[in-house]
C-alpha cells in the first residue's frame, strides 16, 4: 500500500533564512574521486540522501574505507588501481548519477562487477553512456542489449576516443571523461549545448588537467589524482523549490545560503530573474573552483515567459517547479526543447501536468515541454502523487502553501532522496 501524507496547508507566509544541503551532484563526484585518489579525502557539508549513500554503499564494496559523520565524510583513497573486485552487486538504489559515472570508472578497472538498482532505475536508459563506453573498448552486457540495468561490466583496457555526443549529458560526458582517465591517450567529448561541469571542475581540484574549448573537454589517460579537502556548496536544484516558494506566497522574504552558482546550473536565476522576480544575489564567492552565493527571495509580480534552446540543459531538474512558478504568472509560459524530462525518474512531462491540473492550474504537454496559463484563481487541493520522483513531491509541497484546500501527496519519502530535511525547513519557515 503506498504511503500518503497531509501536506502543510496554506500559509500566511514565509519569513527566514535557511542553510541548503549539500549539491547532490557535487556530493557524489566527491565520494568517486576520493575512492580513486591517493590520500584521505575529506567532504564536509555532504548531502545524505538516499542517492548519495547509495554511492557510499557501492564503493565500500569496492573495499573503500568511507566513514559519515553528520554531513561530514571521509573517504580513504585507493588509488587509480586501488578498487578491488566486488564480492556483491552494487545496487544504486534510485540514483541515476551513480549508475552512469561508475560505469566510466568501472568500464577501465581489473575486475568484474554488476550493476543493478531499483524499479525505476531500470527503466531509465543506459545505453547514452554503454555506447560510447564500447567505443573505447568496454565489455558491458544487460537487458535489451546493455540499454538497462542489470548491466554487467568486464573491466578491461580501454583506448581513448573523441566523441560527438548527441545530448548535452554531463552523466554521458562524466561517463566518457572518467572512462578517458584509464585509457590510452587523449580522450574528447564535443556536446551539442554545454551541460553541467562539476566533473571537470573537482578533477581539477583533485589535480587533475582538463583542456576545454569551447564545447569539447578533452583528458589524458594515466593521471593520478590527489586527496582534498571539499566543501560542498548548496544545492541549486533543490534551492529552487524555496525560490520558487518565497516568490509565489503573498507576504514572503527568505534567505538561503551557501548555494552553488555554477553557470551551468543557474538557469533557474535567469528564469526567475527573466519573470520579474524580487531576487537578490549577494556574498558571491568561489570555494573548490565551485562559485557560491547568498540569495533572498521575496513575494513577486511574474510574468509568463517562453523558455527553450541552450538554457535547457542548465534547468532540466527544475521545470516541475517552474511550471508551478508558471501557473502564478501573468500570462503564458512556454517549456520547449524538453524531450530530456521524458526519461528522468518519471515522464516530468505526463506527471507535471497531470499534478498540477488536478489542482485546477491551466497546463498543456507537448511532445518537448508544455504550456502553462497563469490565473489569478488559487490552487484547489486535492489526492497528488509524487509518482515516486522527489522534484515532483517537492514541488506539490510548494503548492501546498498557497492551495485553498488540503493536499494529500502519495509517496512522499521519495523526497528523502536529494532534501532529506525539506519538511524542516518548510516548517521552520512558514508563518
Amino acid at each position: 500500500m503506498t504511503k500518503s501524507t497531509k501536506l502543510p496547508q496554506k500559509v500566511k507566509g514565509l519569513s527566514g533564512s535557511i542553510v541548503i544541503p549539500g549539491d547532490k551532484s557535487i556530493s557524489h563526484r566527491g565520494v568517486m574521486f576520493g575512492s580513486l585518489a591517493n590520500g584521505t579525502t575529506e567532504i564536509k557539508n555532504f548531502l545524505t540522501g538516499e542517492d548519495c549513500l547509495s554511492t557510499i554503499d557501492c564503493f565500500r564494496k569496492m573495499g573503500v574505507d568511507i566513514t559519515v559523520t553528520d554531513d561530514v565524510v571521509v573517504v580513504q583513497g585507493k588509488g587509480m588501481d586501488g578498487l578491488v573486485e566486488p564480492s556483491k552487486i552494487l545496487d544504486v538504489g534510485n540514483s541515476g548519477t551513480t549508475t552512469r559515472l561508475m560505469l566510466g570508472i568501472l568500464a577501465g578497472s581489473s575486475f568484474h562487477s554488476c550493476i543493478i538498482g531499483d524499479d525505476s532505475i531500470a527503466k531509465r536508459p543506459m545505453n547514452r553512456v554503454t555506447a560510447p563506453l564500447r567505443m573505447m573498448g568496454a565489455e558491458i552486457d544487460g537487458r535489451k542489449e546493455g540499454g538497462f540495468t542489470p548491466l554487467a561490466v568486464r573491466g578491461t583496457k580501454l583506448q581513448a576516443i573523441d566523441y560527438v555526443s548527441p545530448v548535452a549529458s554531463a552523466q554521458v560526458k562524466s561517463a566518457v571523461l572518467l572512462a578517458g582517465l584509464n585509457a590510452n591517450g587523449t580522450t574528447s567529448v564535443t556536446e551539442p549545448a554545454k551541460s553541467r561541469d562539476h566533473t571537470e571542475r573537482m578533477l581539477r581540484a583533485f589535480g587533475c588537467e582538463v583542456e576545454e574549448s569551447g564545447l569539447r573537454v578533452s583528458i589524458k589517460g594515466g593521471q593520478t589524482l590527489s586527496a582534498t579537502k571539499i566543501v560542498v556548496p548548496g544545492d541549486i536544484s533543490s534551492a529552487a523549490f524555496f525560490l520558487v516558494a518565497g516568490a509565489i506566497t503573498p507576504n514572503s522574504s527568505i534567505t538561503l545560503k551557501d548555494v552553488g552558482m555554477n553557470p551551468t546550473r543557474t538557469g533557474i536565476i535567469d528564469i526567475l530573474t527573466g519573470m520579474g522576480a524580487d531576487l537578490i544575489v549577494e556574498n558571491e564567492r568561489t570555494v573548490n573552483f565551485e562559485p557560491v552565493a547568498d540569495l533572498t527571495i521575496s513575494t513577486s509580480d511574474l510574468k509568463g515567459i517562453e523558455i527553450s534552446g541552450e538554457i535547457i540543459p542548465r534547468l532540466i531538474d527544475e521545470i516541475p517547479v517552474i511550471a508551478l512558478l508558471a501557473s502564478q504568472a501573468s500570462g503564458q509560459t512556454v517549456i520547449k526543447d524538453a524531450s530530456e524530462l521524458k526519461v528522468k525518474e518519471t515522464n516530468r512531462i505526463d506527471t507535471v501536468v497531470n499534478e498540477l491540473s488536478k489542482l485546477g492550474v491551466n497546463i498543456q504537454s507537448t511532445d518537448d515541454g508544455m504550456v502553462i496559463t497563469g490565473s489569478a484563481t488559487p490552487l484547489s487541493g486535492g489526492q497528488v502523487s509524487s509518482y515516486g520522483d522527489h522534484r515532483i513531491g517537492m514541488m506539490l509541497a510548494v503548492a501546498s502553501l498557497i492551495a485553498d484546500g488540503d493536499l494529500t501527496l502519495d509517496d512522499p519519502d521519495a523526497i528523502a532522496v536529494s532534501y532529506p530535511t525539506f519538511f524542516e525547513h518548510l516548517k521552520e519557515l512558514s508563518l
